[in-house]
């Protein structure tokens, strides 16, 4: 979505903006309004778009143009909407907001909260140690000019390493480092997608992923995951009839939904992918989180017998997100391929960062196996107070991975997490993970943070959503007789 939103797309963003719990207590426009902003606060309304003209969106909502007019209006004064007279009206934000780590516009003077939209974790203690040997290695490099396009070779070398440990023989060749497994993804699109090629996602999906294909103008069409995860005859079918150019996938503890895709579906998968010419874009970026001493299938790469598989990988989740180090294994040909395209880019990446990943993974075991008893302990707490204070939504327990893909108790899932926001909480509503508006009955919970943060999160989530449904019930009255 770019440049202009029609009524009627506008209209499937916002959904059921005035049926929600709690919202009877504001006027419909000021629901509107606030539906609006919670668009553009969870990134689903981009910023500059031009919005629909007050009557179009009042035919396509099927309420009163006074209603929309009075909504705009209010969206000028609190600074979320920028109108010209006989031009329109676009998406802005606040001079006070600033883009968070989620990828979200919150308040510069922002307090403390509890950030559940964020999957990640804090550094390990071993990347200061790793940091300092790095800065001890660094003279090494410094004769020349820096530019590595596909990685500097030690690097590259320890992932491929990984790889073949994991059972895929892998040479230095076949890895090209990047700033991150997003700038990964970028990289491989750019390569291998046309603006407006078609694309196979899961539904749900990684969101920034969808944002990436957005940005190509992607042709998207979507494989919905069932409770246990994939059906493999609706994804080998949808394969076949589609046919589409790439198609991007998450086997290892899917995001959101910590789904593990079983080895024969891989293989079927691969097999399909390369009857209907199709490429396969491989995300692993939680391959490293196995829990409960979870088995791992081999790698979807394993398969492959004709560089159809571009897997992508990086370091955020297992190690930490402000180590922009992230990596694509294809074919060596794809690879130099791949660093053309990226000079055009950003050239390399930091060569201290990438001596710092060096060191962390020839700490591999150690870092790694601390990891995943910390995630171990803090999911079973989450788990523990949603099945306390929450006891009607519904959760699957993932085998790994780090978060927990929760089905609510209604469609509630954007106004509860705006409503969270006013509690010292922030989550990544439902719909961030699909498309057109849809997953309302869902919620992405990462078990990411200390456990008793993520009770204390518990805690007041229930409290709001108990106050959404107090709230948001109807008394109606009976007439008056006037005699």
């Amino acid at each position: 979505m770019t440049g202009q939103v029609r009524g009627v797309q506008l209209a499937r963003l916002l959904g059921q903006w005035h049926a929600l719990p709690g919202r009877r207590r504001s006027p419909d426009y000021a629901a509107l309004a606030g539906t609006v902003r919670g668009l553009l606060a969870d990134g689903r309304l981009p910023l500059g778009v031009r919005l629909p003209a007050e009557r179009e969106l009042a035919e396509a909502l099927r309420i009163s143009r006074t209603t929309v007019t009075a909504a705009y209006r209010q969206l000028r004064e609190t600074g979320h909407l920028a109108s010209r007279r006989g031009a329109g009206s676009w998406t802005m934000l606040p001079g006070n907001h600033r883009v968070a780590s989620t990828g979200l516009w919150t308040p510069l003077d922002d307090r403390e909260m509890l950030d559940l939209g964020v999957a990640a974790l804090a550094a390990p203690p071993q990347l200061l140690t790793a940091a300092r040997a790095a800065t001890e290695d660094l003279p090494r490099y410094l004769g020349g000019a820096g530019y590595h396009p596909t990685g500097i070779i030690e690097l590259r070398e320890a992932v491929a390493d990984a790889y073949a440990a994991r059972g895929l023989p892998t040479s230095a060749d076949q890895i090209m480092v990047t700033s991150g497994t997003q700038h990964a993804l970028d990289l491989v699109l750019r390569l291998a997608l046309a603006p407006g090629g078609s694309v196979l996602v899961e539904s749900p999906t990684y969101p920034n992923a969808l944002a990436a294909l957005a940005g190509r103008r992607a042709r998207i069409t979507t494989h919905g995951l069932a409770a246990d995860g994939w059906e493999p005859d609706l994804l080998l079918g949808s394969l076949r009839q589609t046919r589409p150019k790439l198609a991007y996938l998450i086997p290892e503890f899917q995001n959101p939904t910590g789904h593990l895709m079983p080895a024969e579906l891989r293989e079927r998968v691969v097999a399909a992918a390369h009857a209907v010419g199709t490429d396969l874009v491989i995300d692993e970026s939680f391959v490293d989180l196995p829990l409960d001493g979870t088995e791992l299938p081999p790698p979807v790469g394993v398969y492959d017998r004709h560089s159809r598989v571009i897997s992508i990988g990086g370091m955020s989740k297992p190690y930490w997100g402000g180590l922009r180090i992230g990596w694509v294994r294809a074919s060596a040909p794809q690879v130099q391929r791949l660093a053309a395209v990226r000079v055009g880019v950003d050239m390399a990446s930091p060569v201290l960062d990438q001596l710092v990943a060096v060191h962390l993974l020839a700490d591999a075991d150690t870092i790694v196996a601390e990891r995943r008893v910390q995630l171990a302990v803090q999911r079973d707490a989450l788990l523990g107070a949603l099945a306390q204070r929450l006891p009607d939504w519904r959760v699957t327990v993932p085998r790994g991975g780090v978060t927990l893909w929760a089905e609510l108790d209604g469609p509630v899932s954007s106004a509860l997490a705006r409503a969270a926001e006013e509690v010292g909480v922030r989550l990544a509503p439902g719909p961030r993970f699909g498309l057109d508006g849809t997953m309302e009955r869902f919620l992405r919970l990462p078990f990411t943070l200390p456990a008793a943060d993520l009770v204390e999160a518990v805690g007041r989530i229930a409290a709001v959503r108990y106050d959404l449904d107090r709230t948001g019930r109807q008394r109606w009255r009976e007439p008056a007789v006037i005699a």
